[in-house]
Parts: C-alpha cells; sequence; structure tokens
C-alpha cells in the first residue's frame, strides 16, 4: 500500500487503511484541530524521530480498557485508601507532560513527547479536552498521567514516576472517578505490561472504532476537571 501524505487540508485517510505496522499517515502537524480530528477518526499520533514526518497510527489489535472493570490489586487499593500521595488533577499539566518526556523507556532512545507535541496538547488543556492526574508528596511532583478525554472515551497518553506506585495511584484515582461519571473506555493504545496489570484487552481495530463511534455521543466533560471521590 502507498504510504499517504498529509497536505494542507484537514482530513485523515480511513484508518483501515494503516499499514501492518498501524501507520495511517505521514506528515501534518500538532494543531489542536488536527488532533482532535485524529482521536476522533481513531487515530494517534506517535513521533518515531525528530528527524521525520509526523507518524501518525491506527494498530489492530488496539489495547484497551472499560473503567468498571479495571483490576486493582490488594496492596494498590490499600495505598489509594491511605493516602500516601495527594492525587490532584489539572494543576500541573505542564510538569506532567516534562516528566512523561523524561521518563526512561526500555528500547526507546529519546522520547516521542516532542515540543510541537507538547505545544498542541498543551492547546488542548487549555480548552479543556486534555487532563493531567498528578501524584504529589507534599509539594514535590513525584508521578501522574495525561491523556485527552473526547465524549466517553479518555485517551491514556503517557505516564511517569519518581517514587514507588505514584503512576499507579494517580492512575487509580483517575479509574473510579472515570466509573463515576459513565466514561466508556480507556484507550492505552498499545500493549505495556503496566497497563495490562489493570485490565487493558486487546481490541481489533474494527471493535475500538464500533466502541469509539458509541463513545463520542455522550458529550464531552471539558475542563478543568475536580476530583471529589473519597479514596475509598
Amino acid at each position: 500500500m502507498a504510504m499517504r501524505w498529509l497536505s494542507g487540508r484537514l482530513e485523515f485517510p480511513d484508518p483501515n487503511t494503516a499499514d501492518n505496522e498501524g501507520v495511517v499517515a505521514i506528515g501534518g502537524d500538532c494543531s489542536v484541530e488536527r488532533l482532535l480530528l485524529a482521536y476522533r477518526s481513531g487515530i494517534f499520533p506517535w513521533p518515531i524521530n525528530r528527524s521525520l514526518p509526523l507518524f501518525w497510527f491506527s494498530p489492530d489489535p488496539r489495547y484497551g480498557g472499560v473503567p468498571p472493570e479495571a483490576h486493582l490489586g490488594r496492596s494498590l487499593r490499600k495505598q489509594v485508601r491511605r493516602g500516601l500521595y495527594d492525587v490532584r488533577v489539572d494543576t500541573a499539566f505542564d510538569a506532567v507532560m516534562a516528566g512523561c518526556a523524561k521518563a526512561y523507556r526500555p528500547g526507546q532512545r529519546g522520547t516521542w513527547i516532542t515540543p510541537p507535541l507538547r505545544e498542541g496538547f498543551g492547546a488542548l488543556h487549555t480548552l479543556g479536552y486534555a487532563h493531567s492526574i498528578e501524584a504529589w508528596s507534599g509539594d514535590r511532583l513525584v508521578g501522574g498521567l495525561y491523556g485527552l478525554s473526547l465524549g466517553g472515551a479518555f485517551f491514556g497518553e503517557s505516564m511517569f514516576a519518581l517514587e514507588p506506585d505514584a503512576s499507579k495511584v494517580a492512575f487509580a484515582v483517575l479509574l473510579g472517578h472515570l466509573v463515576d461519571w459513565g466514561f466508556h473506555f480507556v484507550d492505552a493504545q498499545t500493549h505495556t505490561e503496566h497497563l495490562a496489570r489493570f485490565g487493558a484487552v486487546p481490541w481489533t481495530r474494527r471493535e475500538f472504532l464500533a466502541r469509539l463511534a458509541v463513545a463520542l455521543e455522550v458529550p464531552t466533560r471539558q475542563g478543568p476537571w475536580r476530583f471529589e471521590l473519597p479514596p475509598a
């Protein structure tokens, strides 16, 4: 299949035309409009090299999970209840993205969270679509994650931890609120052992796109978000 290069027009190919690696298209930018269109279409950006144009993916399978079915181990539940970390939301978005960009990931050289991507997601955060979930120890940010909310879907992007289980606790608290808010699913994009422990499973692209279409019928819960549920 010939690879589709994006022009200046705001459009994407059908995600079902992705190649065997999940690549749908190459090029384009990280503008708010293009990012929102991509995620609504079941496509996400993944810069694989700063010297190359931007790559857009729709992998098959796609990994995700339904919040009420998520698995939280007993020890993690205890940590959340103990309040080892103060979990906040949307108070340090830029710092969370920076922490994720600096996080060491085995098998990766550098980071895929490039300055254009940070700028684009920063703009999405300002508009209330992108959110940071943060684990604090006193006045120190020790972990967290960020992602995009559209309709009843939360697209998890990246997480980091400077202290044991900090990102896990932040994610667990997020899951509790997503259940309370009636979110349909969390998109993990690709397989990671970390999210598999929470119950992320493979969905075919066809199944993911069907779930996404239903989730997008729900009004988007734009931010800034507030966490109000008790730890239990």
